[in-house]
């Protein structure tokens, strides 16, 4: 039998698993099939595995190059 303790940190597991779930991937897909840095098309296997992608792995990994620098 559960006590008090059990069933609130259930209910706490529940809350928090929804939330992470929520906020795992962005909810909308990008629109476009082009990139936005060159123009480019980004490949389908890009946009199955990341929908909300809007730019080609070539331009991402120079914006994340970027920002490493920034930091």
């Amino acid at each position: 039998m559960a006590d008090n303790a059990d069933i609130a940190t259930e209910m706490m597991e529940r809350r928090m698993e929804g939330a992470l779930a929520h906020h795992r991937l962005p909810s909308a897909p990008a629109v476009d099939d082009e990139c936005e840095e060159c123009g480019d098309e980004i490949p389908a296997a890009r946009r199955q595995a990341a929908p909300w992608a809007t730019t080609c792995i070539e331009c991402q990994s120079i914006r994340e190059g970027k920002q490493r620098h920034v930091r």
